[in-house]
C-alpha cells in the first residue's frame, strides 16, 4: 500500500474519531450548571430580555443557567471575559449590538474583536428604542420635545447607559438629526439611567424597549416615540420618530456566541435549544410586553448581521464626531 494511502486512511480514521468525540460530547452535554456572561448592570434592557430567555433556555436544555452579569466600560469588560472563558460549552455570552459592536469603537481600552474572537450560537431579538422623557417635562411628542430643547429651558439632560452603549449612540444620532442639544449624562448601565429620567434628574433617553416599558406603564416615564422607520404592533400608541424626523431609523439585535473553539456539536445543540425555547408561547408573550421582536438566525446569518452592524457604527459614530476615550 502507497504511503500517501497509509495516511489518508490515517486521516480518515483520527477525522472520524474526533467527530464521534464531538458528538458523544454533545450527547452528554449539558451534565452541570451553564454560565451567562452578561456584559451589562442587573436591571438593564439586555440584563432583562436574557433573564426571559434564560429561565426558559435552562428547561430546554435540562440544566439552570446561571446569569453572570459583568458590567463595565460600556460593555467591554464583559466582553474580555467571555473572550477568555474556557470553550467547553459552559459559557454563554449574551451578545449585543453596543456591547459587541459600539463600546469598542468609543473605548480606547478595548481588547476583542466581535467577529474574530468569538463563535456564533444564534440572534434571537430586535431591540428597538424608545424616547422616553420624565412625566414633568411639558411635552407629549416628538415635535413638541424639539421644540422644548431649542427653547432653552434648563435642565435638558440626556441620560445614557455610559459611554458607547446603544442609549448613547441612539441619543446622539437623534440629537443631530433634530439639529438639538442637551448635555450628555452617561450612567453606569441601562437601569441606573432609567432610575435618572423617572427621577427627573435627567430629562430624557432613547433606550432599548425593555429598560423603559415597566416605567412606561406605570406612568413614571412618558413614550412619544420609537426608533423602527414605521409604526409596529408591540407600541401601538406610539409614533415613529421618523414620523417627525423622515428617515430616522435605529434598532439593534441580541444574540448568544461562546468563546472561540467552542465543539460545534454543542453550539448547534444549544443554537436548536434557542429556536425551541423562542417559540414557547410564555417567552413570545414576555418579549412582546418589552416590545422586542423575535427574530431567529443562525450563525452564519448572525455574523452578516455582526458585521453589517460594524460598519454602520463606525460609520455613525465618525458622523458624529464622537472620539474614543
Amino acid at each position: 500500500m502507497k504511503i500517501s494511502k497509509i495516511i489518508a486512511l490515517a486521516l480518515a480514521a483520527c477525522l472520524n474519531g474526533t467527530s464521534a468525540f464531538a458528538a458523544d460530547v454533545a450527547k452528554d452535554y449539558p451534565n452541570r450548571p451553564v454560565r451567562l456572561l452578561v456584559p451589562n448592570g442587573p436591571g438593564s434592557a439586555v440584563d432583562t430580555l436574557t433573564r426571559i430567555v434564560a429561565a426558559k433556555l435552562g428547561d430546554v436544555l435540562g440544566q439552570q443557567i446561571v446569569v453572570d452579569n459583568r458590567a463595565g466600560a460600556g460593555g467591554i469588560i464583559g466582553m474580555e471575559i467571555a473572550k477568555e472563558a474556557n470553550p467547553d460549552g459552559y459559557t454563554l455570552i449574551s451578545a449585543t449590538t453596543a456591547a459587541s459592536t459600539i463600546a469598542r469603537l468609543l473605548q480606547k481600552s478595548a481588547r476583542f474583536h466581535p467577529v474574530n474572537d468569538y463563535d456564533y450560537v444564534a440572534q434571537y431579538a430586535v431591540t428597538l428604542n424608545v424616547l422616553v422623557v420624565n412625566p414633568q417635562v411639558p411635552v407629549k411628542s416628538v415635535k413638541e420635545l424639539i421644540a422644548y430643547a431649542k427653547s432653552g429651558k434648563k435642565p435638558f439632560n440626556m441620560a445614557s447607559a455610559g459611554a458607547g452603549s446603544q442609549s448613547h449612540l441612539s441619543g446622539a444620532y437623534f440629537q443631530q438629526r433634530a439639529q438639538i442639544d442637551s448635555l450628555h449624562v452617561p450612567y453606569k448601565g441601562g437601569g441606573p439611567s432609567s432610575a435618572a429620567v423617572v427621577g427627573n434628574e435627567s430629562q430624557w433617553t432613547l433606550i432599548p424597549a425593555p429598560a423603559a416599558m415597566t416605567h412606561v406603564i406605570s406612568g413614571r416615564m412618558r413614550a412619544i416615540g420609537h426608533s423602527l422607520p414605521k409604526p409596529t404592533p408591540l407600541l401601538p400608541n406610539i409614533p415613529p420618530i421618523a414620523d417627525t424626523i423622515p428617515g430616522f431609523d435605529y434598532s439593534g439585535w441580541m444574540g448568544f456566541f461562546v468563546p472561540k473553539g467552542t465543539p460545534r456539536a454543542i453550539s448547534a445543540k444549544v443554537q436548536a435549544a434557542v429556536v425551541k425555547t423562542m417559540d414557547l408561547p410564555e417567552v413570545k408573550k414576555a418579549m412582546a410586553f418589552q416590545a422586542t421582536e423575535i427574530a431567529i438566525l443562525g450563525p452564519a446569518e448572525f455574523r452578516k448581521v455582526v458585521l453589517v452592524s460594524m460598519d454602520e457604527n463606525a460609520k455613525l459614530v465618525k458622523a458624529l464626531g464622537l472620539t474614543a476615550n
